[in-house]
């Protein structure tokens, strides 16, 4: 039996961060708007500026699955600043040695549940339009397609879909 934890990341934690959000961009190029080419020389004080920006925001929260204690996925969910019934997902990954052990879905239903809880309606993503377990995952949630697939970043002959889930109403 693992021992499957969601939390968020804490301030201290920008370099689990920065080590995550590398090994996913380099693990699953095609699952990202961004590259590890754009990132791996970003410095260490802009990766510990965007984890204290975001523990600072009521808008952002950033999330670590961890099995046995170690980081092995991650996403961000962030209420949009001017549509605040919304929040879109990004970042979401998980190692492929931890695959299968519910950390997407664990990591997608925290996030879910905080977004509800600041009366956030509609929650956004997108993914690569591919026959997937990312893809698989967010059906099964709820989420549909929006709009039309569109390239996934300048260059790429992969298109993605963006997603969107409608959220209930808290009670209260």
């Amino acid at each position: 039996m693992t021992a499957l934890r969601i939390r968020p990341i804490e301030a201290g934690e920008w370099p689990a961060y920065r080590d995550l959000r590398l090994q996913a961009l380099r693990d699953s190029p095609e699952a990202f708007g961004s590259t590890f080419a754009a990132e791996h020389t970003r410095p260490d004080d802009a990766w510990a500026s965007r984890i204290a920006n975001a523990i600072a925001s009521s808008n952002d929260r950033v999330l670590f699955a961890l099995d046995e204690g170690a980081a092995c996925g991650l996403l961000w969910c962030r209420r949009s600043a001017s549509e605040p019934a919304v929040a879109d997902l990004y970042q979401m990954w998980v190692d492929p040695a931890r695959r299968g052990l519910g950390a997407g879905r664990a990591l997608l239903a925290d996030a879910l549940a905080w977004a509800q809880g600041l009366g956030v309606r509609r929650v956004r993503l997108g993914v690569t339009l591919a026959e997937s377990p990312a893809m698989g995952l967010y059906r099964a949630q709820g989420f549909r397609p929006i709009g039309e697939p569109e390239p996934l970043r300048e260059g790429s002959a992969l298109l993605a879909q963006a997603m969107e889930l409608e959220l209930p109403a808290r009670a209260g």
